[in-house]
């Protein structure tokens, strides 16, 4: 009897040379996101930043983020049909020009023009390094070699705040985005070299209508919201904006629902196993991100913390999920997706609860363990989600499940921004309202508009100074109470999705799981 044969490797001979290569060239755009939270404090000093508004420094993470969520799907078929390394190459260039003018903005508009061309190079990237990936390993590998891919943006998640913080102690604030410059320049180089191209020989077709209307009407509606928080609900364009910008998003889905190749597939959302999972991401994102946005100000400006000091305090979270999201998809195979999801909305809710009860004189090991609590609890939602989208699943549908599901984290952040920044900036703007009767015109208002703008109009007041900047601290951490109040309930409401539409633990089981594609979606919660 003839002994059995080996199995031979159909992977690229440099496959793990070429990952390599795939991880610097994301690496470069989750630090991005990251380094940016500690930097927004700075971005809104008027003599050491842009004197941002807090409406700016929203629409300086959103325009990034919608461009990348509109463009994600398409730009992957694109990949797809002209080619990966071409786009990949493409995407690192962009990204890297587009830094390179955030870096000498000379205003927030340009700033915000400059994060919308970073998006497009993102979009390009993230989905090139993973068809890559999948096209120079063998299937067998294949779990592995995402796993270092995930295992390494986890870290980039982790280092990001602190490195960012050590760049603010020592250069300006453009060196947060200077620093993609030389790290891009390495990615394009060793992709050009070591990369090979390869296509789909059956690409999909490009659905141009819907990219343009899921963009115009997601601006639309981000604009409104953000627009409203930061001047008032009482004016008509704020609310042409928002309820335009809903109609555009209906008559998306009514367009994608018609359409052969649809870039959004949201026939997929009939599926009560396939919705739920993917409205959770999306529920426990527009929570999380819009709490991740008003902590920065809260450390740096009413607790006097560093922007280095800052960036360790956001270390916990980022340490809880580089430990506890490895263990959870063991997690999910011993008690099922639901109890496992449910579990981790729960913490997720208790910590952003907390903020409700932290205020200027709070020990900051308090915040600290919130920060580690919340991690602990996204990393327990995300793999038993992303199990249960790709479950629902047949093989062939396993990357349009994940690009869906990568597309609604991505908005629901924005939201999130978007419109727990706008409770945060309405509930100021009230509390702070009687302080601001004496003040001369100037001064009142920019006390009125956030913040920020009350911390450099104290430091013309002379002695009467630290009574604004009293004033505006506590009016911000009763505005923060109010949004992370909200970003609680919405983290209920997620358990409710939970509870009643994700499939317990015999109806995880009674599916044959499909290739985990999405894998590296887990640490990239940047």
């Amino acid at each position: 009897m003839e002994n059995p044969q080996p199995f031979e490797n159909t992977g690229h001979p440099r496959r793990w040379v070429i990952l390599g290569v795939l991880v610097i060239s994301l690496l470069v755009v989750v630090l991005d996101n990251t380094i940016l939270n500690v930097a927004l404090r700075t971005l809104s000093d008027p003599v050491h930043g842009l004197g941002a508004s807090q409406g700016d420094l929203e629409w300086a993470i959103n325009s990034y983020t919608l461009v990348f969520a509109g463009l994600l799907f398409t730009f992957g078929v694109l990949g797809d049909r002209l080619g990966r390394k071409r786009f990949l190459l493409l995407g690192l260039a962009m990204f890297g020009a587009s830094s390179l003018l955030s870096a000498y903005a000379q205003s927030p508009g340009q700033l915000i023009g400059a994060r919308a061309l970073m998006g497009l190079g993102g979009a390009a990237i993230m989905p090139a390094t993973l068809s890559i990936i999948s096209n120079v390993f063998d299937p067998r590998e294949r779990a592995r070699a995402i796993g270092v891919w995930a295992g390494a943006v986890g870290l980039a998640v982790a280092i990001g705040p602190i490195l960012g913080g050590l760049l603010l102690e020592h250069f300006w604030w453009g060196s947060v985005f200077l620093i993609n410059v030389p790290v891009v320049l390495v990615g394009l180089v060793a992709a050009f070299v070591l990369v090979p191209e390869s296509r789909d020989p059956r690409p999909s077709r490009i659905d141009i209508v819907g990219v343009l209307l899921s963009v115009v009407g997601l601006v639309a509606l981000t604009y409104g919201v953000i627009d409203g928080g930061e001047h008032g609900f009482d004016r008509p364009l704020v609310w042409v904006s928002i309820v335009g910008g809903l109609a555009v998003l209906a008559a998306f889905v009514l367009y994608e629902l018609r359409v052969e190749f649809p870039s959004l597939d949201v026939r997929l959302f009939k599926m009560p196993r396939f919705a739920a999972p993917v409205a959770v991401v999306g529920l426990t994102f527009f929570a999380a991100m819009g709490v991740m946005f008003f902590s920065s100000f809260y450390l740096q400006l009413v607790r006097d913390y560093s922007p280095l000091r800052t960036g360790v305090l956001f270390l916990p979270f980022a340490a809880a999920q580089l430990i506890f999201a490895p263990r959870s998809a063991a997690m999910v195979k011993r008690y099922g997706a639901k109890a496992v999801s449910a579990v981790g909305l729960l913490l997720t809710a208790l910590a952003l609860a907390a903020f409700v009860f932290i205020g200027a004189e709070t020990p900051i090991w308090v915040l600290v363990v919130s920060f580690f609590v919340q991690g602990v609890g996204m990393a327990n939602i995300m793999a038993p989600a992303t199990e249960s989208v790709m479950s629902s699943l047949p093989r062939e549908k396993a990357g349009v499940g994940s690009a869906v599901s990568n597309t609604v984290r991505q908005i629901g952040g924005a939201l999130g921004v978007a419109v727990l920044g706008s409770v945060l900036s309405g509930v100021y703007r009230d509390q702070i309202a009687p302080a601001t009767d004496a003040l001369p015109g100037p001064a009142q208002e920019a006390v009125s508009e956030s913040i920020s703008g009350a911390y450099a109009a104290a430091a013309q007041l002379g002695p009467a100074g630290q009574g604004v900047i009293d004033a505006a601290n506590d009016a911000f951490v009763s505005a923060m109470h109010w949004a992370a109040g909200l970003s609680a309930i919405v983290a209920v409401i997620g358990i409710l999705v939970v509870l009643r539409w994700m499939p317990g633990r015999a109806a995880t089981h009674a599916h044959v799981q499909p290739e985990q594609t999405s894998t590296p979606e887990l640490a990239a919660t940047s």
